[in-house]
């Protein structure tokens, strides 16, 4: 059988460890909590069988108390099942094509997001400053675009207090708080503590999304519907209300708030992170400025287009979206029936997780796993090469839905920055690479110097 780990608590078990034990116990191990086990899957090919080569099997996500009181049974779009989720994600994919990849419109919003990105850095006038309310901003401003089909501006407080929950939800979420929820239900329900915080932010954030669902309804035209949540009101009428596949007024809203967790913390991180290892490498900033230089200038913005002709940059980029590890271990499945992972039984209803942060360090498929080296993803006439085991959006059937949106925006953002910027740090202070592990590993707090160029 596989090997047992019986005297651990899971909240010690950050992804990093999980290697350590994956090396002692192999690529298949259990972890028991109390009642509770979970199987941990490591490595390049072992996490390719269970989500993309089993992806039927280990789709579906398993049952937590946390969620259930969150999102009211089967609903969401991250944390549901079966007919319901299939229907949801079709919908939301087709949705984000619609408004976000089938025209030049979104990528008009992002060069337009971050001009206003810009001008905001450039208010520090040469000043350290922490960068990263910049940045959620200017990304979430892009699935405001999407959902609501309006941007808010950085002053807003309305804004501003979105923001804050999301940030609050997404770090609790991983926390020791709600594992301890999910583990002991009945008493963590009836005691204080920041577990609570998660479903009072997440009844705030549902508040101010009905809000804008309220306002969507006063002027909603069934012939040119304009964003995410008229789409979904226009559907939600064809169905007549039928709750069999989703579409009722209460699920909008919580469709709504994944859309948000998931759209706008993993790629503020990414960004955050990006800004670290630049400044902690400033020959390899150099080295991408000097290729936006000769492919853009410093006066047009750069579009899509442009991509093809800048490899160093894109690998680099890449190069950040590995070595950031947004989302380190993936979101919990659950054998739908009995399996096997290589030699092991997973019998039905066992909860497996997938450890992607294995794979992107996976010494057998990077040259140098724990080294910031943009050369991963260029071959040896410095163009860009794809890698299998790239897989910071997850794969199979639950990977990121909103994948292209993602990489048109690193990608706009990245450029636009280093096109106006150069970035630096306080004289004297390292940047740690360590961070901080939610829900998503966020960077320790840090600032910046923005120096136009």
């Amino acid at each position: 059988s596989s090997g047992y780990v019986s005297t651990l608590t899971i909240h010690l078990l950050s992804a990093c460890l999980c290697i350590q034990l994956a090396d002692i116990y192999g690529n298949v191990f259990c972890v028991h909590l109390g009642r509770h086990k979970t199987v941990f899957v490591s490595g390049w090919k072992m996490v390719k069988e269970a989500i993309v080569t089993q992806a039927e099997t280990f789709v579906d996500r398993p049952y937590s108390p946390m969620v259930t009181r969150i999102y009211s049974g089967n609903s969401g779009l991250f944390f549901s099942n079966g007919k319901v989720w299939r229907r949801q994600r079709r919908f939301a994919m087709a949705t984000i094509r619609t408004f976000a990849l089938a025209n030049s419109s979104m990528e008009q919003n992002i060069c337009s997001e971050s001009l206003h990105l810009q001008e905001a850095m450039e208010k520090e006038e040469g000043q350290p400053f922490d960068p990263v309310p910049l940045l959620n901003n200017a990304v979430a401003n892009i699935i405001c675009m999407i959902v609501f089909r309006r941007r808010f501006d950085y002053n807003d407080q309305h804004f501003q207090n979105m923001l804050k929950k999301l940030t609050d939800v997404a770090y609790l979420e991983g926390s020791i708080w709600a594992l301890l929820y999910d583990a002991f239900p009945a008493l963590m329900k009836h005691l204080p503590g920041p577990h609570n915080d998660i479903f009072t932010s997440s009844r705030s954030l549902e508040a101010f999304i009905r809000t804008e669902i309220e306002r969507h309804k006063l002027d909603l035209d069934p012939s040119n519907p304009r964003d995410y949540i008229d789409c979904f009101l226009l559907e939600e009428k064809v169905h007549n209300r039928s709750n069999d596949v989703g579409f009722e007024e209460e699920n909008l809203a919580l469709c709504c708030l994944d859309l948000f967790l998931a759209g706008s913390e993993t790629t503020s991180k990414t960004l955050q992170w990006g800004l670290i290892y630049l400044i902690k490498s400033p020959n390899i900033q150099e080295k991408v400025q000097a290729e936006i230089d000769g492919v853009i200038g410093q006066v047009r913005q750069p579009t899509m287009v442009d991509k093809a002709n800048l490899p160093y940059t894109d690998a680099v980029i890449h190069e950040i979206q590995r070595m950031g590890n947004i989302v380190p271990l993936n979101g919990l499945r659950m054998a739908a029936k009995d399996s096997k992972l290589g030699s092991y039984i997973i019998p039905k209803g066992t909860t497996v997780m997938p450890n992607l942060t294995s794979v992107l360090f996976d010494k057998n498929e990077w040259e140098n796993p724990h080294t910031f080296y943009p050369e991963h993803f260029l071959d040896t006439e410095g163009k860009f090469v794809k890698r299998e085991a790239f897989l910071p959006f997850s794969a199979g059937k639950r990977a990121c839905l909103g994948e292209g949106l993602a990489r048109m925006e690193l990608f706009l953002f990245f450029v636009s920055l280093l096109q106006k910027f150069h970035f630096s740090t306080v004289e004297g202070v390292e940047l740690s690479t360590e961070g901080i592990t939610g829900a998503t590993r966020t960077p320790c707090p840090f600032k910046v110097f923005a120096k136009p160029r």
